[in-house]
Order: C-alpha cells, then structure tokens, then sequence
C-alpha cells in the first residue's frame, strides 16, 4: 500500500507520509499530531477507507459472521468517527471532511452484501458528525460515485455488470469517470461548497434518481425486434 500511495505523493512533494491503524485511537490521534506540526492547521480530511473480510464479503448479508461484522463496522464506519474528532483538533479556522460511500447504503445492490449494511451506517454518520462538528464550523458531507474500476471494486460481485447498467439505466446514458469523482471530491472539500454539510452527493450519471429502467426497456425492445 505504501508503495501506491508513493506513487502519487513522491511526485507532488508530499511533506508527510505516515501509517495509520484506524482501529487505533491512539494511532490515529497520532497521524493528526504529526500532520498539525507538519502542517500547522489543516483545511479539508478526505476519509477514504472501508474493510469487510472477504468471506463475509462474498456472503448473503444473512450469513455473515459477528466478528466480521464488528470488523467491518469498525473500519468503514467508526474510523469516520475517530478521524473527524481528531481532526477537528487541529481544525481550529473550520474545515471540511469528505468521506466516500455508495449507492449500496440506499437500496439493495445485489453482491454487495455486508458493505452494503456499513455504507448505510456511514452515510448516517456523515449526518450526525455534520450536526456535532457545526459548531465549530467544520463541514462533513459524503460523494457517493457509481462504478468505477478500483481495487476495492474488484472485491465486489458483478462490478463490471453494473457499470453496464449505469450505461443502459442512468438518465445521462453512460457511466461516470473518476475524473469527475474527483472534481466533486475537489468541490465538497473546497469553500466553494461553503454552505453543503450532511448530503450525500452522488456522482453517478443520475442514476439514483431512477424508479425504472427507463431507456433501457426500449433498447431491450428495439433488441428483440
């Protein structure tokens, strides 16, 4: 993992690589002391981390295990948690916290099983952390993208059939590119977005606001013609 983070912050000179074990308080308390004294303040956190063991992953929700559940909820969800309390620490002008879930917290998306459950308590987390951290005048909001090929993506069943979905489905009538990920990531986390704490911004060609097939029923008719 160090080794592909290198690979995009050797380029632009980053100050501060360092390890973090979000299952450690104190380990993450640890990053953000080291960050202040690198740093001085930060502006924006990007939370971008999520973990299921992969057998309980591969299973329906119905028989996952409790230990993996307590495993997964951990990581995906309360790191959130963990890393916006200390991060407000050394937040002391405001700031913004951007996490990154998806559609799979919403509605069921077949194969996503168990992380389906924790992006569904991720995306309350952004809502309660939004209302607790407001104050202080930190903002917390969540970009939820559809497909896109990633190394996480590749643990998850029939990810390369749902980006065909998105195509057939999606108002816009194709799926997303992570460049444009990217840009709202950018966006949330900038003070362009000055007023937005507590959505879930979604990034997927419109697909989430889709009640039916849409199009694609008349492309499958238009097909059997």
């Amino acid at each position: 993992m160090e080794r592909r983070v290198r690979k995009l912050a050797d380029p632009i000179g980053a100050k501060l690589i360092t390890p973090c074990d979000v299952q450690q308080d104190d380990d993450v308390a640890r990053v953000f002391r080291e960050a202040g004294e690198v740093y001085g303040s930060l502006d924006f956190v990007l939370h971008s981390i999520a973990y299921a063991p992969l057998e309980d992953l591969k299973k329906p929700f119905v028989n996952s295990s409790r230990e993996g559940f307590r495993t997964a909820m951990d990581i995906s969800v309360y790191s959130l948690a963990c890393v916006a309390r200390c991060a407000a620490e050394v937040m002391p002008n405001g700031g913004s916290i951007a996490t990154l879930t998806y559609f799979g917290g919403e509605r069921v998306v077949a194969g996503y099983n168990m992380m389906g459950v924790c992006k569904a308590a991720l995306d309350a987390a952004v809502k309660y952390l939004a209302y607790d951290l407001g104050p202080k005048n930190i903002r917390v909001n969540a970009v939820s993208a559809g497909p896109v090929k990633t190394l996480a993506a590749s643990a998850v069943g029939d990810s390369d059939k749902l980006a065909g979905l998105y195509e057939a489905v999606s108002p816009l009538g194709r799926n997303i590119t992570r460049e444009e990920v990217g840009s709202v990531g950018m966006f949330i986390l900038s003070d362009l977005a000055s007023g937005i704490t507590g959505e879930i911004l979604h990034v997927d060609a419109g697909f989430n606001v889709m009640g039916s097939p849409g199009r694609a029923i008349e492309a499958a008719r238009a097909g059997k013609a």
